[in-house]
């Protein structure tokens, strides 16, 4: 990349381009964007985002724009702008009505996007907006039963989006479901262990597989999977190592990959893959670098692209592809 960055996002856009924004660069707290063409597999400038932030989300609309939203820059944002593709520029949007970092966004069925959680600086958040990308302006939907950030947000088949984990005044064990119906949460089966800085993904099952993170005491390597038609989590194959601040992937042959991280005071660069099939875990290989807070994007070839996080000692702008 031409920037080295951590705790940024990677979006990967409706022409197959990898749209990446903001971080930390080690020093500063960055604004600038910028695009990754899987066909040339080269980085190039793209117009900079108005303010500079990290910790922040961003997602594709289903119009193709990118709403970037919230983050930090020592002080929590409640600024949210738009990125187009065709024209490669930014252009502000309607303010959220909370300042928040470490929350999540998804995109629900309607084209709308769910904000919820994350920290103001004073306090963790249990607060949720709606975005409508057709007004550009959010409106306050119900609130989460508990404050949370650092979680995750999974948006299920059946259109429900499955919150789990996150911390507030410790690693949370506790799980909800927003019914994007009645704008209301509801409490559904808990994890197995309390985690934070773990990953949530969609399987082609239709399962929500949760694996790793910290709670509170240990780094962990255990993996559960929550059927959204019981509301309950079972355990599942542990990975071969605890990690926490990862990536994971569902490649196209329905395997989950899953890279870098941190266990203890040690950046990891091993990686692994779930076979829903045999819930077994697979050891992979290494990348080229020790990583976490880095990015994993899907491209449209089937690859996956990483790029980015830190290493320990330094944030880095190297990127690999698997």
């Amino acid at each position: 990349m031409n920037n080295a960055r951590s705790s940024h996002t990677a979006s990967v856009l409706t022409n197959g381009n990898v749209l990446v924004t903001g971080g930390w660069s080690g020093r500063s707290y960055l604004n600038t964007s910028e695009l990754y063409n899987p066909s040339t597999e080269t980085w190039t400038i793209t117009g900079s985002m108005y303010n500079p932030r990290d910790i922040h989300r961003a997602s594709v609309l289903t119009n193709g724009f990118v709403l970037v939203t919230g983050g930090s820059t020592g002080d929590s944002l409640n600024s949210a702008e738009l990125y187009n593709p065709l024209t490669r520029t930014w252009t502000t949007t309607g303010d959220m009505n909370h300042a928040r970092d470490g929350h999540t966004a998804s995109v629900l069925a309607d084209g709308k996007v769910l904000v919820a959680g994350g920290s103001n600086n004073s306090y963790r958040l249990n607060s949720a907006e709606l975005y409508d990308p057709s007004t550009e302006t959010w409106t306050i939907t119900g609130s989460m039963n508990h404050a949370r950030y650092y979680h995750t947000a999974s948006v299920l088949t059946n259109g429900k989006v499955l919150v789990s984990g996150g911390w507030d005044v410790g690693s949370l064990i506790d799980d909800e479901l927003y019914d994007p119906s009645t704008g209301i949460w509801s409490i559904t089966g808990s994890m197995n262990h309390a985690r934070e800085g773990h990953t949530a993904s969609v399987l082609p099952n239709g399962k929500v597989l949760a694996c790793g993170g910290w709670d509170g005491d240990n780094y962990l390597n255990s993996a559960e999977l929550y059927d959204s038609l019981t509301e309950t989590w079972t355990t599942t194959g542990h990975m071969n190592n605890a990690r926490s601040s990862h990536t994971a992937s569902v490649l196209m042959n329905g395997k989950l990959l899953v890279t870098g991280g941190s266990h203890d005071n040690y950046r990891l660069n091993n990686a692994e893959w779930y076979d829903p099939s045999t819930e077994t875990w697979t050891a992979i290989g290494t990348m080229n670098h020790v990583r976490e807070r880095h990015t994993a994007s899907v491209l449209t070839n089937g690859k996956v692209l990483v790029a980015g996080g830190q290493n320990g000692m330094e944030t880095l702008n190297f990127a690999e592809l698997y």
